[in-house]
């Protein structure tokens, strides 16, 4: 019974020793931290689904009047005009030609720089061009948009005379000067990422530097590199000052890079800056043509993660 009595005591007295408090307190932070982190990561999330929902929402209430087979197969998009029709066909024209246009120069043009860059430029250079290269992006939109309206346009006008003054062609190199950055950068770094031994056992077979980076580091690098494209292409899709300025706000259905035309962005900037009441079906319009453009965007993130994936484990 002493013995008992003794023990109890002994174990009241126990105190936590500075060194288990100094762990408890370590403990007690990471786990702040990781709370603090996962409500930042879940913020992207909810705000992805808040968008979504409001979009479906308010498109909702557009097609109980448009049905989706005129929205979707009609060659006529007024929904302002008295005579109003609702096919979303001529802006997804637009915003198609003018992002193949964008792709067509930034592809090869982002790929070649991110090559130069990776494998062929000294460290001197490559750290004073890569960041000159990445100042495009801070460039404002509205700025490429009204130079692609007063210097490319007339630039292409010396060269085609009937090119109108709004067209789709100035506006989608324009584009693809504007996200070459994207695409050099990300490409560029993916083809860092790989490691020198697959360099140094391509050049110990007697491949030369221009071979290796071709035929060792790109495929090796292909997942970075579709990535790059998939936010190039993202980047293009949802452009809107720049389509807005140079190719013109008539939505016309066409592919001719030399017309112009309007686009998904571009006409959701019209109607938001004008007084349409909120509830009409021409305020309404406006979040049917954003889930139109936010499908084209996950259909196309979508391909790329596929893509991704099977070189990602090809490699």
């Amino acid at each position: 019974m002493n013995t008992a009595t003794n023990m109890l005591n002994h174990l009241t007295d126990l105190t936590i020793s500075p060194r288990l408090a100094k762990n408890l307190r370590r403990n007690i932070k990471e786990r702040i931290i990781e709370f603090i982190l996962m409500l930042a990561a879940l913020s992207a999330v909810f705000t992805t689904f808040s968008i979504v929902a409001i979009l479906l929402y308010e498109s909702f209430g557009f097609f109980k009047t448009v049905s989706l087979v005129e929205f979707f197969t009609g060659t006529e998009w007024t929904p302002l005009f008295e005579d109003a029709h609702y096919g979303i066909m001529p802006l997804i024209s637009g915003t198609l030609t003018t992002s193949l246009v964008a792709l067509a120069l930034a592809v090869p043009v982002g790929t070649i720089a991110a090559i130069y860059l990776s494998e062929f430029a000294s460290h001197k250079t490559r750290e004073i061009t890569k960041p000159i290269l990445e100042l495009l992006v801070g460039v404002p939109t509205i700025a490429f948009g009204y130079f692609a309206l007063l210097f490319v346009t007339p630039l292409l006008q010396k060269i085609y005379p009937d090119l109108p003054g709004f067209n789709m062609l100035s506006a989608g190199l324009v584009m693809g000067v504007m996200i070459v950055p994207y695409i050099a950068s990300v490409a560029e770094d993916a083809m860092r990422a790989v490691p020198m031994s697959m360099r140094e056992g391509s050049y110990a077979m007697g491949a030369t530097r221009f071979q290796t980076a071709l035929r060792v580091v790109t495929p090796a690098a292909t997942s970075g590199i579709v990535a790059a494209y998939i936010l190039a292409v993202s980047r293009a899709v949802g452009e809107t000052m720049v389509v807005a300025v140079a190719a013109g706000q008539q939505p016309t259905l066409t592919f001719n890079p030399i017309d112009g035309a309007a686009t998904i962005t571009a006409y959701i900037v019209q109607v938001a800056m004008g007084d349409l009441p909120h509830g009409s079906i021409g305020y309404q319009s406006i979040f049917a043509a954003g889930l139109v453009l936010f499908a084209m965007t996950l259909c196309f993130n979508l391909i790329g993660h596929v893509v991704r994936k099977k070189y990602r484990e090809q490699y």
